[in-house]
């Protein structure tokens, strides 16, 4: 009598409540009204995890002013910090690095270094996600990179903020990147994603990265005299980043060429979101490494579980073939899969 039941509800459209009796859509009615109640405090839930994380940007901020501090050289830590600061697999080089000290400050003084060189490059260029988007050229610019930093809104968004050292490529002293979400919440609270824009770079004369120039010979018919002309192309860099893809208005207006453009627009809020989630706040594990270490982590815990799947598979083809082993086997080999049961 249940299988009947529900076998008059195949085909009913999604929500519709039409085959029901009305005691029935009655409570389903007040189910929808709690689920209502619930969209609210999801809603809430979400609001106020923005707000408690902008909370904690206002005081992780004094130590990202310190850290670019460090890092462009214009101040040095303190004593405390620098022993606080000695990892556990540092302690048994400590003793050889003082007694070299000595024997390298004369050479230190000589060749004085500001700072930490290239310290956000090598910072991106260890992450997966961005290590795959920065060129040979790129990397000459981003050595001038001297601070990643972020901003929230009073609405749902944030703002990453890339502060480069005077350079030869471009006159941009700051290029923005600014991620906007849509007004009304998701089907679970949670906010939308909306488009992202970013500062125009205004590339220095022959410096433009996002551009390669093509120069070809052309042959008059006529005058058989010949012409250069050059062409220019759209390259690969990393400051594309700032060049997000747009979504179109309509989605009918999506051409073949752009039946990817949803994997671009979710590709380039990932590479937001890594910056702002995981770059910014351990800049220092991703200049040293040490946060491959915990992703490599998790990938072996990862694989070693895609390890067993294929054990319980093998697992399965004995046990198929030790089935068909045993069909034509004596009666008292059968007793071999009964001890497995129990």
């Amino acid at each position: 009598m249940l299988q009947g039941r529900l076998g008059n509800l195949v085909g009913a459209s999604p929500g519709s409540l039409q085959d029901f009796s009305p005691e029935v859509r009655r409570r389903v009615r007040g189910l929808k009204s709690l689920q209502n109640n619930h969209t609210v405090l999801e809603a809430q839930f979400q609001n106020e995890i923005l707000a408690l994380e902008k909370k904690y940007l206002a005081l992780y901020t004094p130590l990202y002013e310190k850290r670019a501090q460090y890092v462009s050289g214009k101040s040095e830590p303190t004593e405390a910090e620098v022993e606080d600061g000695i990892s556990d697999d540092e302690e048994e080089d400590k003793d050889d690095d003082d007694e070299d000290e000595d024997d390298e400050d004369d050479k230190k003084d000589a060749q004085k270094v500001e700072g930490i060189p290239e310290f956000w490059l090598t910072a991106l260029k260890n992450n997966p996600q961005f290590a795959d988007t920065i060129t040979e050229k790129d990397e000459e610019a981003l050595k001038h990179l001297v601070d990643i930093r972020m901003a929230y809104f009073d609405k749902p968004g944030f703002r990453l903020d890339f502060e480069f050292a005077p350079n030869d490529f471009f006159s941009n002293t700051v290029l923005s990147k600014t991620y906007y979400y849509q007004d009304e919440p998701g089907y679970g609270g949670d906010f939308v994603y909306d488009h992202a824009e970013g500062t125009k770079i205004e590339w220095k004369e022959d410096k433009d990265l996002s551009v390669t120039v093509e120069t070809k010979k052309q042959r008059h018919k006529g005058t058989n005299k010949t012409r250069v002309v050059k062409k220019t192309v759209p390259a690969e860099t990393f400051f594309s980043f700032f060049t997000p893809p747009v979504a179109p208005e309509d989605e009918d207006d999506i051409d073949d060429e752009d039946e990817d453009l949803d994997e671009k627009l979710e590709h380039d809020y990932g590479l937001g979101e890594e910056l702002k989630d995981t770059i910014i706040p351990r800049a220092v594990d991703w200049f040293t490494g040490k946060a491959l270490q915990y992703q490599d982590d998790g990938d072996q815990y990862d694989d070693d579980f895609e390890y067993d799947d294929e054990d319980e598979d093998e697992d399965e083809d004995e046990d198929d073939e030790d089935e068909d082993d045993d069909e034509g086997a004596p009666a008292k080999d059968e007793k071999a899969p009964e001890c497995k049961q129990q």
